[in-house]
């Protein structure tokens, strides 16, 4: 790992405030060490610039000792991040820090400048279209730090004739305030915007992850009783964010894990009209019975990552136990009753590929075959409502049905050409399809036959 940053960082090339910054740590996996890095250990990188390591999954990070200097001057870091931020035995911080303390340091510590946002768009921008991909609902603010020049940056894109895709910018909050001094300042709202670049939801995190034990549950972690993961906000202060986000014609969007978040999430939605703004919930991944019927009942949109389940399906009967395993993502339960749900990838967390996505939704199986016979094959869905999620259900979520998500008249001109008829082949190789053409607004922007000369 030392090696890896030294040959990407050399200090005395790095600019007065640069930091050093890597992703896809996943500390667990080194073999010389038997704890998680500190910010004692990274002392041994020998910078004395401010480091900044982020875990695979984006909800974990750990800083060295230069940074947490830094982050410590910003009283706002103790304010419903305290919870996620480690401590020693003797009270003093290590270095590390999860969920939404994660997010605040990139936010506030790492804000990108308008020329480094652009380069990561046009490099990022060739990925999407060889995986057959249109349109995105993205985060970026969470890595930019700026609305102002993350808007600005695709605008110009847009301009340029080098967006291609057509794009939806959540905009993310830490608290209440975060979002009024939003409304103060932008007259846009929800799907306001040009005609590639839109106005996106309101993304707010309510709770935190599974393999962190943060994610809320109504009962203790089966693997760890002592806990039931954390509430990020109480339910009044949940109530005032929706509640004025609808007011003023923005959508929501909630990252709400365990059952606990998602009740919560269904309180703020029931004094609201969803129907009418197609409020989401992001994950959903533990449910219960009289969840399902309060969904059913009010019927946000959930926003779904089938992929998870390659990585999580041996892991999660250690999380809540087999009672409650048994409504962890119940996809084809939430379908059969007419839950409206869309499929996506929620990368860099998951896989970006839409394909590998709906091999997972329809196998319930890792890229390996495992388990033999899929992971609570009951929920298993098919390809055609997979692609429905990914297409006709995602182009509600925009109020845009009308305009995309299917191949008719009137429509879009937005679709793919794959190598082979996803029903002409078994479902254990639907990983494998491979897109061969990428069309948006009836030009075409993609090519692999072109790719391999």
């Amino acid at each position: 790992m030392k090696k890896i940053v030294h040959n990407n960082y050399e200090e005395e090339k790095m600019e007065e405030h640069d930091w050093v910054v890597g992703r896809g740590l996943i500390d667990s996996q080194l073999k010389d060490k038997d704890k998680p890095l500190t910010a004692e250990d990274l002392e041994e990188l020998e910078y004395s610039k401010p480091a900044y390591f982020l875990h695979d999954d984006g909800h974990e990070c750990v800083l060295n000792k230069e940074a947490l200097n830094i982050v410590k001057e910003e009283p706002d870091l103790l304010r419903n991040h305290e919870q996620f931020i480690e401590k020693d035995k003797e009270g003093q911080w290590t270095g590390r820090f999860k969920d939404t303390a994660v997010h605040f340091i990139k936010f506030h510590f790492r804000k990108k400048e308008q020329e480094e946002i652009y380069k990561a768009l046009e490099m990022a921008i060739p990925s999407l279209l060889e995986n057959g991909i249109s349109s995105v609902h993205t985060d970026d603010l969470n890595f930019a730090g700026d609305f102002e020049k993350l808007w600005n940056t695709y605008r110009t894109l847009e301009n340029e004739g080098k967006l291609l895709i057509d794009v939806w910018l959540h905009h993310y909050i830490f608290n209440k305030n975060d979002l009024a001094d939003y409304l103060n300042k932008w007259k846009l709202r929800t799907g306001d915007g040009s005609d590639q670049v839109k106005i996106g939801a309101v993304k707010i995190f309510l709770d935190g992850t599974q393999r962190l034990h943060t994610s809320a549950l109504r009962e203790p972690y089966s693997d760890r009783p002592h806990t039931r993961g954390t509430l990020i906000y109480s339910q009044e202060e949940l109530r005032d964010i929706v509640q004025l986000a609808d007011e003023n014609n923005m959508q929501v969007a909630m990252h709400a894990i365990g059952d606990r978040a998602v009740e919560q999430a269904l309180d703020a939605l029931s004094n609201v009209d969803t129907k009418k703004r197609r409020h989401r919930i992001i994950h959903a991944q533990v449910l219960a019975p009289d969840l399902l019927q309060k969904l059913e009942e009010i019927k946000p949109y959930l926003e779904t990552q089938p992929g998870f389940m390659m990585d999580e399906h041996d892991q999660t009967v250690n999380w809540v136990g087999t009672e409650r395993e048994r409504y962890c993502n119940p996809w084809k339960t939430v379908l059969d009753r007419g839950i409206p749900f869309t499929c996506s990838s929620d990368t860099p967390i998951g896989p970006l590929s839409p394909i590998q996505e709906i091999y997972a939704g329809v196998n319930r199986m890792d890229l390996d075959g495992k388990p033999e016979g899929g992971w609570i094959p009951e929920e298993k869905l098919s390809v055609d409502d997979c692609f429905y999620a990914y297409t006709v259900r995602a182009a509600e979520l925009e109020h845009h049905e009308n305009e995309k998500g299917k191949i008719e008249t009137g429509h879009k001109a937005d679709f793919i050409l794959l190598d082979t008829h996803p029903k002409d082949i078994e479902s254990r190789d639907l990983y494998k399809l491979q897109v061969s053409e990428t069309w948006i607004n009836g030009k075409k922007v993609y090519d692999r036959s072109e790719q391999k000369k």
